[in-house]
């Protein structure tokens, strides 16, 4: 790790005029108002965020120092408050909420960020004056002046000097039992548990832009170029896939028109896997038993709309299924998007269709990098409640897929609880139930997909890492029911 760049992270350059810095810029009160809401109102920071900046109109260089400056404090957030817990006489839970997010800004400006201490701190306090008021304003003042005395490294060998869970809980920014779920998912799916510190890193490092050409309306060849607005290269992995080097990819034609998408790499690569694994008999009923918001659903829409194949999506929420609608706006063909639980559709249809995605409800754990807020959000019992759902969605999907008929379950989450140990479970009690089922050797379908992939295999299953693959942490395994 180097001075002044945080957990991985890698910060916009961002030049600071030299005035008094007695006004509180647009950028900061952006940055604050999303960090305010992630904390006061349990607002994603993914949503809140665009919604702000088209409000205030912020573009360039001022969006992407708010947005910098939001997400580096919500991912650096576990290491700051241990800093200040050394700074400030006392503790932190007896701060006002606005306090602390005024605070934890200063301190990422001021160790991860190239902006000039006396700016971090000047435009602290104002914000702190603007917001908060005076008094707090003060508190802002000496805290952060303190803290201007060493770089992140000289701050880190005081509080988190050695090799211990607590000492990388801090120097990497997670809470302890997601550290730990994650050495044993890495040891669990076959990877070196000494590869840990590369994938607290590369949760930290801030994730590139995606986009998904659905095939039939749109091809990575068409997206990649460069313009006066935005600049697009060739994907890693995925076939669909191009890359948003620099730009708003809601300026291209082709996302505006619904025939892209932006989509990490990982979650393409998993719908496209399904749709290559081999069925018995006929391939003409598709279903996506979780679909919002819409991202693999579009994508298996598209697909299958080439084969003359269909698909059905379903969504427990009617305001996530109305996402998905908007998603599958631009495919031709029929696609049905209903309002239901994936639950009882194995009961409701039993056997009606060839392909099925459970795209299952999971902690989020694979996907950090672009919800950093899940890191402090999440507990240890969400494992637990979640497992019961993660279960039956499964029953369910190998009860409505047909004998021959394959079904992809997937999470974002690598977490052993989450992923083999659902999949092992779903099959004893599909067997205890009279419905055989065989685990497919979904590296190989992989392969297929996407040939040479390195270090994704985990067992019969497939394993995307941030650190490995550039991706979210996927996790997808391939059953067939037996006929």
């Amino acid at each position: 790790m180097t001075g002044r760049t945080i957990q991985g992270q890698n910060s916009p350059r961002r030049g600071v005029k030299q005035d008094r810095f007695t006004r509180v810029d647009e950028s900061r009160k952006v940055a604050y108002e999303v960090l305010r809401a992630v904390s006061a109102d349990d607002a994603y920071a993914n949503l809140v965020l665009p919604k702000l900046l088209r409000a205030r109109k912020l573009n360039g260089r001022d969006a992407a120092f708010a947005t910098e400056l939001a997400y580096g404090v919500l991912r650096g957030q576990g290491t700051y408050d241990a800093l200040l817990a050394t700074l400030v006489d006392r503790p932190l839970a007896d701060l006002d909420a606005g306090v602390v997010d005024v605070l934890r800004m200063g301190l990422h400006q001021l160790l991860a960020m190239r902006v000039p201490d006396h700016a971090a701190v000047a435009t602290s306090v104002a914000l702190a004056r603007n917001v908060l008021g005076g008094g707090p304003a003060g508190l802002v003042n000496a805290v952060l002046r303190k803290a201007s005395g060493r770089d992140l490294d000289q701050w880190l060998a005081e509080v988190a000097p050695g090799d211990s869970d607590d000492d990388l809980a801090v120097r990497y920014s997670h809470p302890q039992w997601v550290l730990r779920s994650l050495r044993e998912a890495l040891r669990a799916h076959g990877h070196d548990p000494a590869e840990l510190e590369d994938l607290l890193r590369a949760d930290n490092t801030p994730a590139h832009v995606a986009l998904a050409a659905l095939p039939g309306l749109a091809s990575p060849d068409d997206l990649v170029g460069r313009d006066a607005h935005l600049e697009i290269g060739t994907g890693r992995w995925a076939p669909t896939a191009a890359h948003v080097v620099h730009g708003d990819p809601g300026k291209l034609a082709a996302v505006r028109t619904g025939r892209a998408r932006v989509q990490d790499e990982g979650s393409q690569v998993v719908a496209l896997v399904l749709a290559a694994a081999d069925v018995e008999g006929r391939d003409e009923r598709w279903l996506d038993l979780c679909a919002g918001p819409g991202g693999k659903a579009a994508l298996l829409a598209a697909t299958a709309a080439g084969r003359g194949a269909t698909l059905t999506a379903v969504e427990v929420a009617g305001h996530r299924a109305e996402l998905v609608r908007q998603a599958l706006s631009a495919v031709p063909g029929l696609a049905d998007v209903r309002v239901g639980d994936g639950r009882e559709v194995g009961t409701d249809e039993p056997g009606a269709y060839d392909r099925v995605l459970v795209d299952a409800p999971c902690t989020g754990l694979g996907a950090l990098r672009r919800r950093p807020e899940a890191r402090w959000r999440r507990t240890p019992a969400d494992l637990g409640s979640l497992a019961p759902l993660q279960r039956e969605l499964l029953a369910s999907a190998l009860d409505a897929v047909r004998p021959g008929g394959v079904v992809a379950y997937a999470t974002c989450s690598p977490v052993l609880s989450e992923t083999r140990l659902v999949v092992d479970d779903a099959v004893k009690a599909a067997a205890k139930r009279g419905v055989e089922v065989e685990r497919l050797d979904t590296p190989a379908v992989l392969e297929r997909v996407v040939p040479g992939m390195p270090s994704a295999a985990a067992g019969a299953a497939v394993q995307l890492w941030p650190h490995t693959h550039g991706t979210d942490a996927m996790h997808v395994a391939l059953l067939r029911r037996v006929s």
